[in-house]
């Protein structure tokens, strides 16, 4: 069985050599695989959808485009992850970077410093949007309908002593935050917590990042948000690159 996994993606990498796809007896003088076992073999494939034939031709099928999507995807993670952690240390805070797709909020990337832990989510980002300042950030992006459809699903609810008590004091912050660009959130999702988030340009999508600090440095928040828009603006702004929206 190992030995036809090995012939199979053998002739996966042979037909990814040409663009415009290739024939069977092509793909087995390439291979150096028996003509029968080809055949077979690329009927297998096409059969599970990593190939799909052409006029002929053997070229990659939604399966096999699917594997490299999200393999583009890992790396396009893993380089955010490298650019967060970069101002992580640089902001001496914890970074975040979000989007909202599908009607969720998504947290894409988190840095993972031990000395700048970021905030533990103890309940669901997802259903907290109201709470925290990404969610806020990301809301106030939002048009009226999905907005008000989110909040259908994810009622306002008080998370902490701080937070919003009502979805109309919601959406006055978030007129608030529409304004200056910015949500400030302190201790209304995690106490002994204070955030902020901005808006980023990510295509069409709802996008932020954002900073947490512990209470006591409160007094740096404005500064490091600043900072941290500066960052976007200057080198962070390959972030609109490097995620599948």
């Amino acid at each position: 069985m190992i030995g036809s996994v090995q012939r199979a993606l053998r002739l996966l990498e042979a037909v990814g050599v040409h663009a415009d796809g290739a024939p069977a007896k092509q793909l087995a003088r390439e291979t150096g695989l028996p003509l029968p076992t080809t055949y077979h073999l690329l009927r297998t494939l096409t059969h599970e959808g990593y190939l799909r034939r052409e006029n002929g031709l053997f070229v990659f099928g939604e399966a096999a485009e699917a594997i490299g999507q999200a393999g583009a995807r890992r790396r396009r993670r893993t380089h955010i992850a490298e650019a967060l952690a970069m101002a992580g240390r640089e902001l001496r805070a914890a970074v975040y970077f979000a989007v909202y797709r599908e009607g969720e909020v998504d947290v894409v990337a988190v840095t993972d410093d031990p000395e700048r832990p970021p905030v533990e989510e103890w309940v669901d980002f997802r259903a907290t949007a109201h709470a925290h300042a990404i969610g806020q950030c990301l809301l106030a992006q939002l048009d009226d309908e999905a907005r008000k459809e989110h909040l259908a699903r994810y009622p306002v609810q008080s998370m902490t002593p701080f937070s919003v008590r009502t979805e109309d004091d919601l959406l006055q912050r978030l007129d608030t935050v529409r304004r200056g660009h910015v949500a400030y959130e302190q201790q209304e999702y995690a106490l002994g917590t204070v955030c902020a988030a901005i808006p980023v340009q990510v295509g069409s999508a709802a996008a932020a990042l954002a900073v947490s600090l512990p209470i006591h440095e409160l007094h740096r928040l404005r500064t490091v948000t600043d900072q941290l828009r500066t960052m976007a603006e200057a080198t962070l702004t390959t972030l609109a690159f490097s995620i599948s929206i």
